[in-house]
């Protein structure tokens, strides 16, 4: 049975890693705070450059681009896919990263060739293990969400699509939504279908003349859209990994918090079971040396 001494340290040292998982909390709220802010301040940006889209589409209908599947509705492209895998630089974050690992695996059941691009340290350490190869990891990416990596990461990819090295273009990352239920989503990038942009139902604006021609335009705003898109699931992921981390920190407190409690407890009972013991041992002495004296007076 433990004493009260190893009881106490045992009760520091809890106290010492709670005061550890209370600052990752912090830390994680912190972060997930200011990358919210971050993608708040650039929506309205890609909101634009989706407006504008649009309205080429309502201008050529029938342009064709190779961003886009073709006009005659064919959506099976023979070929390489490829899939840009989002996960976590680190861990201590419950099951973000196995979820986004096990719905990659199970997409790229359907295909057989198959490219994989891997954001965040935990995708790439499993696939290696795994013996798969990795066509391309963006390093740092995943701590640190910003446009600028998301340019790179969406650089390296169009190049790729571009240069014919895959047809198709699929991302699976962690959907943010309203921060209550967040779950893993898996998303065809590339090509993009036109119904995307431009709905039937919908009203169509004024017809606008795009310089030099439609298709330039087309060219030169979606790597901007693409790249947005990329941005936006970079900070959906993170945002969902910090919220992860921040109830798997919550639950930690909570445990660390319980153990105390019923540390406290056996400490105060052992600790009352000695005080007991040495009144016990001092009321006999006491009672004893009594009994001493008044055999010594007779």
């Amino acid at each position: 049975m433990a004493n009260l001494k190893e009881i106490k340290n045992r009760i520091n040292s809890v106290k010492d890693t709670q005061k550890i998982t209370n600052a990752m909390y912090l830390i994680a709220s912190a972060k997930m705070r200011r990358a919210k802010q971050n993608l708040d301040s650039t929506k309205p940006y890609f909101d634009s450059v989706k407006t504008e889209i649009k309205r080429v589409f309502e201008t050529a209908p029938d342009i064709e681009s190779p961003y886009f599947y073709p006009m005659n509705g064919d959506h099976i492209l023979p070929g390489a896919y490829a899939y840009l895998i989002i996960t976590a630089d680190k861990g201590l974050a419950g099951a973000y990263n196995h979820n986004v690992i096990k719905e990659s695996e199970r997409l790229m059941k359907n295909h057989r060739d198959n490219k994989i691009y891997v954001v965040g340290e935990f995708g790439r350490h499993y696939f290696e293990a795994k013996g798969v190869q990795i066509e391309q990891s963006f390093l740092y990416s995943a701590q640190n969400p910003t446009m600028h990596n998301a340019r790179k990461i969406s650089s390296s990819l169009l190049e790729s699509f571009l240069s014919g090295e895959f047809r198709k273009l699929f991302i699976i990352y962690t959907d943010y939504g309203n921060g209550i239920n967040s779950s893993v989503a898996s998303t065809r990038l590339l090509p993009f279908h036109r119904d995307n942009f431009i709905k039937d139902n919908e009203e169509k604006e004024e017809e606008f003349e795009f310089y030099p021609n439609e298709l330039k335009v087309l060219e030169n705003v979606m790597p901007s859209y693409i790249s947005g898109f990329i941005y936006s699931a970079l900070v959906d992921s993170f945002c969902c990994e910090q919220s992860a981390r921040m109830n798997a920190m919550d639950s930690a407190n909570d445990n660390a918090q319980e153990l105390i409690d019923e540390l406290v407890k056996k400490y105060n009972h052992l600790r009352q079971t000695a005080v007991t013991r040495e009144i016990t041992e001092i009321s006999a002495g006491a009672r004893s040396l009594k009994n001493q004296r008044r055999l010594n007076d007779i």
